[in-house]
């Protein structure tokens, strides 16, 4: 049976309208389904299941990484036509996560091979976020000259400079627990100090859509602009390392903060895409990316509304799906630990690496003694965990430590709490080392080379 001919949807600027139908009508392997006025009517056109691949200008008002991820969700692939005389175009096409990128002056048949080439092979754009090196955050594309061979280009002396980046990109490693605050903040913190302490550059970042308390555990400004303020750079495709760097928060040498929202209703602005690209400019700045986030897994809430929304969800979704390394944080009293199995079970049901499961605040009193080998054997029987780590019960400590706003290294480094936080660090550390991982004890940092370049496509003349 002969496969369908991929259908073309085209939201181009008026100047290049004409052309660009033209060019896709002439191709007998490619139709023209709609010419789009504007983005509501490309994305409507979209979600009805009409089109394979859209042709969007760079100057299209109201784009965003977002809505390049909702076309995307609807089965559509992204092909961006940049003005020519504008450079800064492309770049933010590509920021707006759009990796094949046409010159709007190019000859016809350019055009033509690079809509085929998304109908046919789906997102060009599709590089695992943990691949992503600071060369690829400064927009270092491919450039394909007509009728020449794929080529590396150099980095320019403007993104080179712009981003100081890393030839190996950081570790995401987000803190996840079920509802009934077993104490996934309180571990995330302490974990991303205990990094620190090892000599690794870490970001924490609170990505908690419900009841984010970072800033407050660290006695940090609620005002200030965190985790939404990132993302809604990164919508608009600005967001880069240099103004990655003005957002975060130094709390100790080698730790920096992205603080969440001050209030739960402003969840809408963190949305999945957009915290997506926030956690790949964070791996180009750290070794260690620790992300707090919120209980649900679910998923389902488009079920009340008739079109695309915002799923308060999504950055918790999408924060395990980007992770190299997941801990699972739950309680030992009967409760906590049934929430722990059944969270165990969701949490299999979504896209995320193998959890390494804590038990927190384990204390006899709830489930009687010895605690530490009744929850193993509870949670080896009906959740099949066979690798636990234990955090005791501490409030002495953890009282101290919110007291003065600090971590438990800082205020009862001797305290049993600390020290299991700190053997969990350490099996995070060796788990899966980073070769060539930036240390603070004089290392200089790589410049912004070589490894990303192959995820971004720009089709075209080269410049001189």
């Amino acid at each position: 049976m002969t496969s369908p001919v991929p259908a073309v949807l085209t939201a181009v600027a008026a100047r290049w309208d004409g052309p660009v139908a033209a060019a896709v009508d002439a191709s007998p392997e490619l139709t023209i389904a709609r010419r789009c006025a504007d983005l509501a009517d490309l994305l409507a056109t979209a979600a009805s299941g009409t089109g394979r691949v859209a042709v969007v200008s760079g100057q299209l008002r109201g784009l965003t990484l977002s809505s390049v991820a909702t076309l995307r969700e609807s089965g559509v692939e992204v092909v961006g036509l940049a003005d020519p005389d504008d450079d800064q175009d492309e770049r933010r096409l590509w920021q707006l996560g759009v990796h094949s990128v046409v010159l709007a002056d190019a000859a016809s048949d350019v055009l033509v091979a690079a809509l085929l080439a998304a109908a046919s092979h789906g997102s060009l754009s599709g590089a695992d976020s943990r691949s992503l090196t600071g060369a690829s955050l400064g927009w270092v594309p491919q450039l394909f000259a007509e009728g020449a061979t794929p080529h590396a280009a150099e980095p320019t002396r403007e993104s080179a400079s712009a981003v100081p980046g890393r030839e190996v990109p950081g570790r995401v490693i987000v803190v996840w627990g079920p509802n009934g605050a077993p104490g996934r903040t309180a571990v995330a913190v302490n974990l991303a100090v205990e990094l620190a302490m090892l000599d690794r550059h870490v970001v924490l970042v609170d990505a908690d859509t419900y009841g984010g308390c970072v800033a407050q555990t660290l006695a940090l400004l609620d005002e200030a602009p965190g985790v939404a303020a990132a993302a809604r750079s990164a919508d608009q495709g600005a967001l880069d390392v240099a103004l990655l760097s003005r957002l975060l928060l130094e709390v100790r040498p080698g730790l920096r903060v992205l603080t969440g929202i001050p209030k739960a209703d402003r969840w809408p602005e963190v949305r999945g895409a957009a915290l997506e690209r926030v956690l790949q400019v964070c791996r180009a700045v750290a070794d260690d990316v620790v992300v707090d986030v919120g209980f649900s897994l679910e998923d389902d809430e488009e079920l009340s509304y008739d079109t695309q929304a915002p799923r308060r969800n999504q950055a918790t979704l999408t924060a395990l799906q980007s992770a190299d390394a997941a801990v699972v944080v739950g309680g030992c009293d009967p409760i906590s630990l049934q929430r722990l199995v059944r969270g165990l079970q969701e949490l299999g049901t979504v896209r995320a690496p193998e959890p390494m499961v804590v038990v927190n605040r384990l204390r006899s009193g709830p489930i009687g003694s010895p605690p530490a080998r009744l929850v193993a054997d509870a949670l080896a029987r009906f959740a099949g965990v066979t690798d636990l780590h234990t955090v005791p019960d501490d409030p002495a400590a953890f009282d101290a430590a919110m007291l003065a706003g600090r971590a438990l290294a800082e205020v009862a480094p001797h305290s049993p709490a600390r020290r299991s936080i700190a053997q969990l660090a350490v099996r995070l550390d060796q788990l899966a080392p980073i070769e060539g991982s930036l240390r603070r004890t004089g290392a200089a940092r790589p410049g912004a080379g070589g490894g990303g370049r192959r995820h971004t496509r720009r089709w075209g003349r080269t410049r001189g």
